[in-house]
C-alpha cells in the first residue's frame, strides 16, 4: 500500500515556491542554497521509487500523488515539472528524476517518507539523464539472411500407365469385366485371367482404352 504522506510538510521555501507557481520556484531554489551537490543516483532513485511505488513511473492512484516517486502536484510544479508533463506521472522517468532532483535540493530527503530505502541523500553523484520528450528508440536490427537454400523439391513421377493391350474389346467409361463378360458370353474370371497383363492385380480396376481380348 503506498504511503499517502509523501511532500505534505513542505520547507519554507517549498511553501514559496507552490504559491508562486512554477515560476517561483526558480526563485526558492536558490534561497535554499541549492548546489549540484544536492544529487542522488538513477539507482538511488529506483529503489526510493521502488519503495513509494512499487517501481510504477507511470501509476495515479487517485490519492492526489503521482509518478514512481509520488509527487504531489504542487511539489511537481515547484520542482519545475510542469516544465515536462501537467503530471508526474504523464513525464517520463528521467524527467521525474530532474524534478526529484530540484525538490531535492529544495527540500532534502525529508521529501520522500522512501528516502531510507532508497539511501536517499543530499550528496550523492549527479544522475545521468536524459530529460528530453524524445523517447530513445533503438533501430531494429534486420534479420539476418538466411544462406541455406530450401532443399529442391523433386517433381512427382506421373504414375505408370498400364498398358492398353491388343484385344478385340476396347474398355469404355462404366465398363466392368462382369458386364464386359456377361455381353460376351462368358464369366469375368475368364476376361481377367486373358487380360491380367494388361488390368494388373486388381480386376476391379480397368481404365478406359485398355483392349482386351474377349
Amino acid at each position: 500500500m503506498l504511503n499517502k504522506g509523501k511532500h505534505r510538510r513542505p520547507s519554507k521555501a517549498v511553501r514559496i515556491a507552490t504559491l508562486a507557481g512554477v515560476a517561483g520556484a526558480a526563485v526558492a531554489v536558490p534561497l535554499m542554497g541549492a548546489t549540484s551537490a544536492s544529487a542522488a543516483s538513477v539507482a538511488t532513485w529506483d529503489k526510493v521509487a521502488q519503495c513509494e511505488s512499487g517501481g510504477n513511473w507511470s501509476i495515479n492512484t487517485g490519492n492526489g500523488y503521482y509518478g514512481g516517486l509520488q509527487f504531489s502536484n504542487s511539489s511537481w510544479a515547484a520542482a519545475g515539472g510542469t516544465q515536462y508533463a501537467a503530471r508526474a506521472d504523464l513525464a517520463t522517468k528521467a524527467q521525474q528524476i530532474a524534478a526529484a532532483e530540484k525538490l531535492l535540493a529544495i527540500q532534502g530527503p525529508g521529501a520522500w517518507s522512501c528516502a531510507g530505502a532508497g539511501n536517499l541523500t543530499a550528496g550523492g553523484p549527479s544522475p545521468d539523464l536524459d530529460s528530453s520528450s524524445k523517447a530513445e528508440v533503438k533501430k531494429a536490427q534486420p534479420a539476418p539472411k538466411q544462406t541455406q537454400q530450401a532443399p529442391k523439391q523433386e517433381k512427382a513421377q506421373p504414375a505408370p500407365q498400364k498398358p492398353q493391350g491388343h484385344g478385340n474389346y476396347t474398355v469404355k467409361s462404366g465398363d466392368t469385366l462382369a458386364k464386359i463378360a456377361k455381353a460376351h458370353g462368358t464369366t469375368w474370371k475368364t476376361v481377367y485371367a486373358n487380360n491380367k497383363s494388361v488390368i494388373g492385380g486388381n480386376p476391379n480396376l480397368i481404365l478406359p482404352g485398355q483392349k482386351l481380348s474377349i
